[in-house]
């Protein structure tokens, strides 16, 4: 009777433990925006061919006198009214350029629906149907910036034939990818912290658990998910204050939940990619556009010597290095209309 009872005590508590395991790996469901007890729909949005909802929002002149139309992919963590190339410009800067920026929402932020089979090909197209729905014709540009920068890969691997040129600034990397050599990747794998090795590992091999992993407290998570200063260059810490007006919209970036969102992301960018980003040919074999890679040598998040590798193997980027500068480049004085200029072919003294 006493054996009895230890064993279904065991089993009693085995159970309960499984059960507590299942609850605190699986993530909630999103708050779809416009559902019973979501976020409200307040931004225009456009329907893909799959059902899902993209929202967007337009500057500069209107698409339909623009010389120059622009498809923004936010970085995490942000979402469609952190544009940096329309919201970093001097007033009429765009409109006297004749110049259309439209940003959107990336599926799980703002108020764009979750999409949980998203991957580099999947955002491709959603960058293409987007597009087509506001009529910005055959041929249009892209910028990407940090892990929006990171989707453009997938922009020029997958839909280059739609594409009069593309920026990608400070873009994230993806030690996996075939590429990059093993002696350097792991030169730079040992430089980097125990919880960031360990979330890398999570994230790339066993993404079921990143939910469980980033939201635990027994063990220290990454500096981008606690936004540590230590992921900060002092370029990027003097650059803050110009991140204050966030606070009046921040709580919209995730409001539909982090998992689809800030996960999704990271599951993205770091897990195994369908194709090597150093393997992409040339989509302006002719000159008739071109595509840059900005890059700061102080930046704390994405690894310089990676970029570097990828300039050196693709040699048809225009790669600009920007001494001193950390991973908020962008929002520097003077610095988002420097990147369009060398993008469009516009006065340099405009």
């Amino acid at each position: 009777m006493k054996k009895w009872f230890i064993t279904g005590a065991v089993v009693i508590v085995l159970i309960g433990l499984g059960a507590w395991a299942f609850v605190s790996i699986r993530p909630p469901p999103p708050k779809r925006c416009g559902t019973p007890g979501g976020p409200p729909i307040t931004a225009p949005r456009i329907r893909l061919s799959d059902g899902r909802y993209l929202a967007y929002e337009e500057h500069g002149v209107s698409r339909q006198n623009a010389t120059f139309k622009i498809v923004f992919i936010h970085a995490f963590s942000t979402f469609r009214r952190d544009a940096v190339i329309a919201n970093r410009v001097r007033p009429g800067f765009l409109e006297k350029n004749s110049i259309y920026v439209v940003s959107y929402d990336r599926p799980g932020y703002g108020e764009s629906d979750p999409h949980s089979s998203r991957n580099e090909k999947t955002l491709a197209h959603d960058v293409e149907q987007l597009a087509d729905q506001l009529q910005l014709g055959s041929k249009f540009y892209v910028v990407g910036y940090s892990m929006g920068g990171q989707a453009v890969w997938g922009v020029l691997k997958y839909i280059p034939h739609r594409l009069a040129g593309a920026t990608l600034l400070c873009p994230v990397t993806n030690s996996w990818w075939p590429s990059f050599p093993d002696s350097l990747t792991w030169e730079l794998w040992n430089k980097q912290s125990k919880s960031e090795r360990f979330a890398m590992l999570v994230t790339h091999h066993t993404p079921w658990l990143l939910y469980w992993w980033n939201n635990q407290k027994l063990f220290a998570t990454t500096a981008v998910m606690q936004s540590s200063p230590t992921m900060f260059s002092p370029q990027d810490l003097a650059l803050l204050p110009k991140l204050a007006a966030r606070v009046s919209y921040k709580n919209q970036t995730m409001q539909q939940g982090t998992h689809e969102s800030l996960d999704r992301d990271l599951i993205v960018g770091f897990g195994k990619w369908s194709f090597d980003p150093m393997k992409i040919e040339n989509p302006f074999p002719k000159g008739e556009g071109s595509v840059h890679m900005w890059q700061g040598d102080d930046d704390r998040l994405v690894p310089i010597q990676l970029q570097r590798i990828i300039a050196q193997k693709l040699s048809w980027i225009k790669y600009h290095e920007i001494p001193g500068a950390g991973h908020i480049f962008p929002m520097a004085d003077g610095m988002a209309e420097t990147v369009l200029k060398e993008l469009l072919p516009i006065p340099q003294s405009s």
